[in-house]
């Protein structure tokens, strides 16, 4: 049987803690961490042997979890992917996602978020996902977009980089817009579209 945590290139999986050399390597890519949000200050070795501690031992029983990106081929850490802003009572959701700058353009971030996204409107029920990229990045933009995601809106002036500031878009996408580019699993079974016996 099929893993609900793989796609066609990567696996989703709890953060080990052989993954601190990907870490240390990738706190480098400063531009990287600004397109994503902001670049943060330069942390030692033992402060990021403490994080990945962390997150090895965070627990993993709620909507809002970080999971390494695993690929599939070379068994490499390639990133990470994070839920947030999970509200179960509206049905909405969030995640931000990083690939290691090394790993980047092979397909591993849009395989994991058709992965998560399986996994969030499929097993979880949310009903809506909505992301925000910073404007400069419009790679970011381009990814989201190819996904399905529509562009919402801009929130003006909520980041600053390199002594400027700017808007934020705003994607979303619905469960029934994933649901027409990947359809979910027939599991077989006489149960109705709810989930429920007929």
């Amino acid at each position: 049987m099929a893993s609900l945590w793989e796609g066609s290139r990567v696996r989703l999986r709890a953060v080990e803690p052989t993954d601190l050399e990907a870490f240390v390597a990738n706190d480098a890519d400063t531009d990287g961490a600004r397109a994503g949000w902001r670049a943060f200050p330069p942390r030692s070795r033992w402060a990021a042997a403490e994080w990945v501690d962390e997150a090895t031992r965070a627990p993993n029983d709620g909507d809002e979890f970080r999971q390494a990106i695993e690929s599939l081929v070379t068994g490499d850490i390639v990133g990470t992917i994070t839920t947030e802003r999970c509200d179960p009572h509206a049905g909405t959701c969030s995640y931000g996602i990083s690939v290691f700058e090394w790993q980047r353009r092979q397909g591993y971030g849009r395989d994991a978020v058709v992965v998560l996204l399986r996994y969030l409107f499929g097993e979880r029920r949310y009903q809506k996902c909505t992301v925000g990229a910073v404007s400069f990045n419009e790679e970011s933009v381009a990814f989201h977009r190819a996904l399905g995601f529509q562009v919402e809106g801009r929130i003006r002036r909520a980041h600053v980089a390199a002594g400027r500031h700017w808007d934020e878009v705003i994607l979303g996408i619905t469960v029934e817009e994933y649901a027409a580019r990947w359809p979910f699993p027939d599991l077989g079974g006489s149960e109705g579209p709810t989930g429920h016996d007929r």
